[in-house]
């Protein structure tokens, strides 16, 4: 049986959910009636036209909250906010992540590599996860079954790499995975029925992954909405004993 059927309703938070998966997140969830509220933090409205209509349209289910999570201190109102409303989350998904910008391109070598380029990889994809973990942890702090999940990337396995390139992302990736497997470390002692993991979405067609997909079969390249509906299911079948781990888009354990 499901967390979710567990915990019915339940409550669920969705970190970065202006577009691409996390957006698909949001829609899905809107349509799972175990689900109670949906919490959705967006950075900018410019860019979060779909989310605020989604919420327009399901004012009693979706709240949307402006958070840049490279700020601790908007991570700490954020989720003050939510405590006032609800006092246990269930499900929370953080889908922030950066791999290039109109500044920020992924490495192919040494000569490339820059600190700013490093220190803003590390800030989003890594940093601002183990924030959240920081400050989510007392609505997570309840006897009822959750999950905590990011969303990582295969080429954050070290054990994996046998390209290279790609310095800051696959390190910041890395870097979040260790946070998580050290945060469910301690989340076994502080809130032990909450699950913690690290996701690999697969090549999903969203703006992070546009400027390399040529390469990428078109079996291999898939809809936000297929990737939610993977991801949802590996969530759905997850065990305690899961905890710590980084999984695949298949359910597969990939190595550190």
């Amino acid at each position: 049986m499901s967390f979710l059927s567990e915990t019915n309703p339940a409550n669920a938070l969705i970190i970065g959910a202006s577009q691409g998966i996390g957006l698909g997140f949001v829609q899905k969830l809107l349509q799972d009636d175990r689900i109670a509220k949906i919490y959705a933090t967006y950075r900018q409205p410019e860019t979060a036209t779909e989310l605020l209509t989604l919420a327009n349209a399901h004012p009693d289910k979706l709240n949307c909250l402006v958070m840049d999570i490279t700020d601790e201190s908007q991570i700490e109102i954020c989720t003050q906010k939510i405590s006032t409303d609800i006092n246990q989350l269930h499900l929370a998904i953080n889908c922030v992540g950066i791999l290039h910008d109109s500044s920020l391109q992924p490495e192919k070598g040494l000569r490339q590599i820059n600190s700013e380029n490093l220190l803003k990889y590390f800030q989003i994809n890594s940093i601002a996860a183990v924030l959240l973990a920081k400050h989510l942890l007392p609505l997570f702090k309840h006897p009822q079954p959750s999950v905590f999940a990011c969303i990582s990337a295969k080429v954050g396995s070290i054990g994996d790499n046998r390209l290279g390139g790609w310095y800051g992302y696959r390190a910041s990736k890395a870097a979040l995975n260790m946070f998580m497997k050290t945060t469910a470390i301690e989340y076994k002692r502080r809130t032990p029925k909450t699950i913690v993991v690290t996701l690999h979405p697969g090549t999903t067609d969203t703006r992070l992954s546009q400027p390399f997909q040529k390469n990428v079969p078109p079996e291999k390249l898939f809809s936000v909405e297929r990737t939610v509906n993977q991801l949802m299911d590996v969530i759905e079948n997850l065990k305690e004993i899961d905890s710590g781990e980084f999984f695949s888009w298949d359910g597969s354990k990939l190595p550190w």
